[in-house]
């Protein structure tokens, strides 16, 4: 009998929007998993700019991801003193679930930064690697590169060009952003007034 299988996604959520759902769902449908963590970053070590308050965070990633089963959202990384990095996230998870077997999913542009990561040739021995793959994806050759070192996993996504980072500048602009984040995530950025000042 195959072990158990956990996804681990991690981000910074800040906000999280329908690109994050939909590579959620695809690893739910692709990867025949137990269960899907969603896990938000602490602080992130990679980012110039502060992040928006973890219970913020925390609040939004629950209601976007609150109609998908099997998908809890564990804060682990927000209660952290320290950076937040993937590897002693995996490290820890391994000794609470031994017997199971972990997926790490990743968007397309956290792929590409992974060489930069703390200890990211250890990422393969602690889970096998879940990568988003677009239509017109991975073509090139530092991405093969990676692909190859890394033997990562496909998972098949629809082409959708969205980040945090463009949601944030709509709303800095007063823009619309109803077709870029689920609606209880738009609603609860407008009642707490978020992103005001990006």
């Amino acid at each position: 009998m195959a072990a158990p299988r956990t996804g681990v996604m991690g981000g910074a959520f800040d906000p999280p929007h329908r690109a994050h759902v939909a590579l959620a769902e695809a690893a739910l449908e692709q990867l025949a998993l137990r269960e899907l963590r969603i896990i938000p970053t602490g602080r992130a070590w990679h980012k110039s700019r502060p992040l928006t308050a973890a219970t913020h965070r925390l609040a939004m990633v629950r209601m976007a991801f609150a109609h998908l089963p099997r998908t809890v959202v564990d804060d682990r990384e927000t209660l952290r003193s320290g950076p937040s990095y993937t590897v002693d996230t995996l490290d820890e998870l391994r000794a609470e679930l031994p017997g199971e077997v972990f997926c790490l999913i990743l968007g397309q542009d956290q792929a590409q930064s992974l060489p930069s990561w703390k200890a990211w040739e250890r990422l393969p021995t602690l889970a096998t690697i879940c990568v988003a793959r677009r239509p017109y994806s991975m073509s090139g050759s530092s991405d093969l590169q990676l692909h190859h070192l890394l033997q990562w996993t496909h998972l098949r996504m629809p082409a959708m060009e969205l980040s945090a980072t463009e949601v944030r500048a709509k709303l800095a602009a007063r823009g619309d952003i109803s077709a870029l984040v689920p609606p209880d995530v738009a609603r609860y950025i407008a009642d707490h007034h978020l992103y005001r000042a990006f």
